[in-house]
């Protein structure tokens, strides 16, 4: 059972037509939240699409519309600890996490809670975390509810010194998981120079204006707890034979200036995938699909391709 959610809309980034947000009950009975939206005409698929950390759905509106122009439904994933689902700490700012149980029961949830509005086919696509989570989801079980699924930019592999495991098992043992593992920042007050998200002045100012808008959308720095289950859930995508019931098409778009995930994890892990491909994105930042127009489009490129093979137009 779902119940209807707030969205928060901006001038330049309205809540796209034909739906809207709606709460339903995630793992332990978090309040989670989504957003389904249908497209004009008889659609020919949906699409579940998984935001990256930090992120809230709102910060999809751009995508959304782009999904329902090509006839599908959409429904946007906010994962716990983020955007207004539920926080697993008090202090609203701090990204932790549990392990990766709640998020892939979550997932789980999710798909009961909305399959009867989601036509078939099914594609997956989810952005950095959102990626490491949905491929995870796939692997342990999901795959055969869905046709194809677009990593972008995912979550496959993690940038760290050399001692930051060492690190980490040292303050988890001392109790120190839900501490900050980087300084926290001011989400909302970060400037576009220097970024190492996007190069898109205008799609990276509407980010921060969201947060303007609605500060409770914030979310800063990880605790260790968070890098904790990001280590162990790349850890075990990278293990061979976990990913071979994945047997649907899997396209993993690359940015090829990512300062945040491993491309070399990636790559290694698009080998290991029984259909698997890597598309790099040449230029492009983190952040490909809130990239500038010319990278951006080489996302939806390869998407096209995949949708029209699993999900052809009427």
């Amino acid at each position: 059972m779902t119940r209807e959610a707030p969205l928060t809309a901006l001038p330049d980034a309205p809540v796209p037509p034909g739906g809207g947000g709606e709460w339903f009950d995630g793992e332990g009975g978090a309040r989670l939240r989504a957003a389904l939206f249908r497209p004009e005409g008889r659609p020919r698929g949906s699409v579940i699409l998984s935001t990256g950390r930090t992120e809230a759905i709102e910060k999809y509106f751009e995508v959304v519309r782009d999904l329902q122009s090509r006839g599908f439904v959409v429904l946007v994933n906010e994962w716990r600890g983020q955007g207004l689902s539920h926080r697993e700490l008090p202090e609203r700012l701090k990204g932790h996490a549990r392990g990766l149980e709640p998020f892939l029961a979550d997932y789980r949830a999710l798909l009961i809670a909305f399959e009867a509005r989601l036509p078939k086919p099914w594609i997956a696509v989810g952005h950095s975390m959102g990626g490491c989570l949905t491929l995870s989801a796939l692997a342990r079980g999901l795959a055969p509810r869905f046709s194809g699924a677009v990593l972008c930019a995912p979550m496959l592999g993690l940038r760290l010194p050399r001692f930051a495991r060492a690190l980490l098992a040292l303050r988890l043992l001392t109790g120190g998981a839900a501490d900050w593992a980087q300084p926290p920042g001011d989400p909302a007050g970060e400037p576009f120079e220097g970024n190492v998200l996007t190069h898109d002045p205008v799609r990276y100012r509407r980010a921060k204006d969201l947060l303007r808008a609605n500060p409770d959308l914030a979310l800063s720095s990880p605790t260790w707890g968070w890098l904790d289950f990001a280590v162990r859930a790349t850890d075990w995508l990278a293990r061979p034979g976990n990913l071979a019931q994945v047997t649907l098409p899997v396209v993993i778009v690359q940015a090829s200036e990512d300062k945040l995930v491993s491309n070399a994890a990636q790559a290694a892990i698009a080998d290991l995938l029984p259909q698997g491909s890597l598309v790099p994105v040449t230029g492009a930042e983190h952040e490909v699909l809130m990239e500038t127009d010319p990278l951006r489009s080489q996302f939806w490129t390869p998407f096209d391709a995949l949708a029209d093979g699993v999900a052809p137009r009427g």
